[in-house]
């Protein structure tokens, strides 16, 4: 059912579809009204909103609701798959005199309103391109409203060279009405029908799921194609995929690669997960070349302590994402229980709304 305002969305759904009244999420769904609002009316310039909070807290159907209800031009798109785009982009813009002046333009004369869903940002190089681009975006009239799990001024907190991303943060600050939404419950955790989408330890739980979701199709073993990559499935059929972990994850794909598959697969089988939670492995220093084996205290920095898994629990996040965002089936089976997947180590943060999104893939009402 569409609406037609997020506060019109938001009171149907208290009233008519269980949800639990929430303050924060009142305030949230205020602050898009008013923007909704501003943007129907064409007044100028217009606030945009930057929800943040807990895994769990609604920010992401709130923000799905303005979207949803929107009459003017208008992108929404959860942020990795942005910030892949603006690399292609730039790369496109190679040689144009202020690039990211280029891209802001090009977007404004596309779209009014851009919707981001987990705003996050850890890679230095990503840091250095938001902290003007967000500048330019607000410049050329662009109306911003994002989800994220941190406020604007935790963004990107101790990264390496964190001054150059501050100019973006300013920016959000300058243009976005911040809003907590931080109610005390994850609403993703309420009672529901529950079906089963994770096993420890029971290999042959996945032989029986992937059976009964490929019963009459063309079933097949060994590599597929996927885009221009190559994986090894346990085995696959028309609409079902079923991998192992290290043929998924320890392999050097990429967000892009997991769009491919939720695009082909309506369900995704993963077997033989490991404990993700390994030890951390000491820090190192890093040097230049011209620093030579001894120690220059003026040119080090230290690397961050990582655990042996940290690569591959990076593409299990964007692989869980991915089937989130688009409502395909994730079905499990580990070495260990959910609350036990990961406990440990660099990603524990984003690993939190990971945690929350496996938990809610383990009720039927995710999917339908």
């Amino acid at each position: 059912m569409t609406f037609d305002s997020p506060l019109t969305a938001y009171q149907y759904a208290i009233a008519q579809q269980g949800f639990v009244a929430d303050d924060a999420q009142r305030r949230a769904a205020g602050a898009l009204q008013a923007c909704h609002e501003a943007l129907h009316q064409g007044r100028s310039p217009i606030t945009g909103v930057y929800l943040w909070g807990p895994v769990g807290r609604g920010k992401t159907w709130l923000m799905d609701q303005f979207y949803q209800s929107l009459r003017v031009p208008a992108r929404r798109q959860h942020f990795h798959h942005f910030m892949g785009w603006v690399h292609q982009r730039l790369f496109q813009l190679t040689g144009t005199q202020d690039p990211l002046q280029a891209l802001a333009r090009e977007l404004s004369r596309e779209v009014r309103v851009l919707c981001f869903d987990e705003l996050f940002v850890n890679d230095i190089g990503d840091a250095i391109i938001l902290g003007r681009l967000f500048q330019v975006m607000f410049e050329e009239g662009v109306v911003m409203v994002c989800t994220s799990n941190q406020p604007p001024e935790q963004l990107y907190a101790e990264g390496f060279n964190r001054e150059r991303f501050l100019p973006g943060i300013e920016a959000i600050k300058q243009h976005m009405q911040v809003v907590a939404v931080a109610g005390g419950e994850d609403h993703r955790l309420h009672p529901g029908v529950g079906v089963q989408r994770y096993w420890v330890d029971h290999p042959d739980a996945l032989a029986a799921v992937f059976k009964q979701l490929s019963a009459g199709q063309t079933v097949s073993s060994g590599a597929i194609s996927v885009g221009h990559r190559s994986i090894v499935a346990v085995q696959a059929s028309d609409t079902v995929l079923w991998c192992r972990y290290a043929d998924l994850c320890e392999q050097p794909l990429a967000a892009m690669d997991f769009m491919l598959l939720c695009d082909r697969f309506k369900a995704i089988l993963l077997g033989e997960v490991p404990n993700l939670s390994a030890q951390k492995r000491p820090g190192r220093i890093a040097r230049g070349t011209e620093d030579g084996a001894q120690r220059v205290v003026a040119g080090d920095r230290e690397l961050p302590e990582l655990s042996v898994h940290d690569d591959s629990v990076r593409r299990f996040i964007a692989l869980v994402d991915e089937c989130y965002d688009r409502k395909v089936p994730l079905f499990i089976e580990a070495k260990v229980p959910l609350d036990s997947l990961y406990t440990e180590g660099y990603l524990e943060f984003p690993f939190r709304r990971t945690l929350s999104r496996l938990q809610e893939m383990q009720l039927q009402r995710f999917g339908e």
